[in-house]
């Protein structure tokens, strides 16, 4: 039961994100609907139930544990659960543990999430502009984030900025993102916007802006070098060669970037997703739950699921219309 997870296409496992929430401050409107139906807290994993889950992936060779949401920093205790995640950190057998974020809580907890071994924070952060800001996250306020972020630096954190590519929303703050990323020495990548759940009167073919417009903009500006740096991530990355960024750049729609994925997904509720863009999943609350003192049927479901991993997904935008839609929230799976 040692033996490293391996999918069909001998892809290693070696990197689980996990959501601990499905919940969030903010109703971002390519991720919610504004009036959002949230789980019942009894289907969720308790804090304890995530730590047991997680510390049985890291033993089956997962390396890299990227915690999410919602927003992650709204559950309650979750620093207990952090901190008990650095045990795997102390003994070699994690290599990292991260988290993507809104910001909204980081001035509160940027400290203690060094403490508990984080050193690299993900920001989702669309827009510079306050009043955009409040209305693209609708419940949202951008000082608040950026004194989170501020708070992360001074507690030694490593900021990444993710921004979603939004047409006709953010595409005249390109220049002023990147330059600002630079001057606050923040690493940078650009998200192209996925078909996922039901957002209400959202248009989502009105919000898709191909990153691939969004690199020729970029050229009229910097001369762009492509890297071979591969991180195991889906982004692929350019260096300015103006200002030495490396700026990221995660193509679903323009460019299936499968071929080298080492990741699944957990939900809040135990559900494995092998991928982000399938609706296949594998229910792993039942053996968890069912077998408290036993982890056996937890390590052979989760081998199972690891066959049943795809090649890719289906994302398409080409046809205009939005193929491969996903009718669950991108908060229910994790951002």
């Amino acid at each position: 039961m040692t033996a490293p997870l391996i999918d069909p296409f001998q892809r290693a496992i070696s990197y689980l994100r996990v959501s601990v929430t499905d919940r969030c401050d903010f109703r971002c409107v390519y991720c919610m609907s504004e009036n959002m139906t949230f789980l019942p807290k009894k289907e969720l994993l308790t804090l304890e139930e995530l730590d047991r889950m997680c510390s049985t992936f890291v033993r089956l060779g997962v390396e890299k544990l990227r915690i999410t949401g919602g927003e992650p920093l709204v559950r309650r205790n979750i620093m207990h659960f952090f901190h008990g995640m650095k045990r795997h950190l102390d003994s070699g057998d994690l290599k990292e543990l991260t988290l993507t974020t809104n910001g909204s809580q980081l001035a509160r907890f940027s400290q203690d999430l060094y403490a508990a071994g984080v050193r690299r924070v993900n920001v989702s952060l669309d827009t510079l502009d306050e009043t955009k800001f409040a209305d693209i996250t609708r419940w949202g306020r951008l000082p608040q984030v950026l004194k989170g972020i501020d708070a992360a630096q001074a507690a030694g954190l490593r900021i990444k900025i993710n921004v979603v590519a939004l047409k006709g929303f953010n595409e005249d703050e390109l220049f002023d993102i990147v330059e600002w990323c630079k001057s606050r020495d923040m690493d940078l990548t650009f998200i192209e916007v996925m078909p996922m759940g039901d957002i209400g009167n959202e248009d989502r073919l009105d919000q898709y802006w191909k990153l691939s417009d969004l690199r020729r903009t970029l050229a009229e500006e910097y001369t762009l070098t492509e890297l071979t740096e591969r991180t195991g991530g889906p982004a692929r990355y350019v260096r300015l060669e103006e200002t030495g960024q490396k700026i990221g750049f995660i193509t679903p729609l323009t460019h299936n970037f499968c071929e080298s994925c080492n990741r699944v997904r957990l939900t809040c509720t135990g559900e494995l997703y092998m991928c982000l863009g399938q609706e296949d999943m594998a229910d792993l609350r039942a053996p968890l739950r069912n077998t408290p003192n036993d982890d056996a049927p937890l390590e052979a479901a989760i081998r199972e699921a690891i066959t049943r991993k795809p090649k890719g997904h289906d994302f398409d935008y080409s046809r205009q219309t939005v193929d491969g839609r996903m009718s669950r929230h991108m908060s229910h799976t994790g951002g």
